[in-house]
């Protein structure tokens, strides 16, 4: 069978200790208590305290030519889906992709401005992942978070490259990156320090 050309790969922000977001997340907080206003300025403040030294990193978080999200990753909605939430990032996404989002719930798929359709799948991570390589043909699939879904990822072998982006402060608690996911090994394939992020990039070997 032939393999598909794009890679798998995962871009998430951690803390030093390797939290991905803290307690307490709620829809005003999505990234819940990081020690900051709780709207999770500290985690990402590298992406927008200082976009031009890291531009590369922000172009390459939206390269991927389709996308898979958990759903504490698309917002606060739990269980069915009696509120007609969108997703955290408005009215115009920024993924232009096709972006499939892991839910128990059904929901027939959402359009947006900007070329961003969100589609809800409800039978599990392989059953997506077969659904974003199709949509991605030739492009990279991005397993976008949270930590949660990457864990699952990462523990069932299906993720290619793993990009992190450290920020230098820890939380304690939260959700947390490899939490229940076996040993692995891994290639370093780069890294760049900057101001507020040091990015690197793993190959993950099979």
């Amino acid at each position: 069978m032939t393999q598909p050309a794009g890679k798998v790969v995962c871009d998430i922000t951690i803390s030093a200790d390797g939290y991905s977001a803290g307690l307490n997340q709620t829809e005003e907080r999505p990234f819940g208590d990081d020690g900051g206003d709780g709207t999770g300025d500290r985690l990402h403040a590298w992406m927008f305290d200082t976009p031009d030294e890291n531009r590369a990193e922000v172009d390459q978080l939206a390269a991927a030519e389709a996308f898979i999200m958990g759903r504490n990753m698309f917002g606060p909605v739990r269980g069915e889906w009696d509120r007609r939430w969108n997703g955290w990032w408005g009215a115009e996404p920024p993924f232009h992709a096709p972006v499939f989002v892991l839910t128990h719930y059904a929901r027939e798929p959402q359009p947006m401005a900007g070329g961003t359709t969100y589609y809800f799948v409800t039978d599990g991570i392989e059953s997506a992942l077969a659904q974003a390589r199709t949509a991605a043909g030739d492009g990279d699939v991005s397993i976008h978070g949270g930590a949660t879904t990457v864990n699952q990822y990462l523990a069932a072998g299906l993720i290619d490259e793993l990009r992190l982006h450290i920020v230098p402060f820890t939380l304690g608690a939260g959700t947390r990156l490899f939490d229940g996911v076996p040993p692995l090994n891994l290639e370093q394939v780069r890294s760049r320090s900057a101001t507020l992020v040091t990015h690197l990039t793993y190959r993950v070997l099979r």
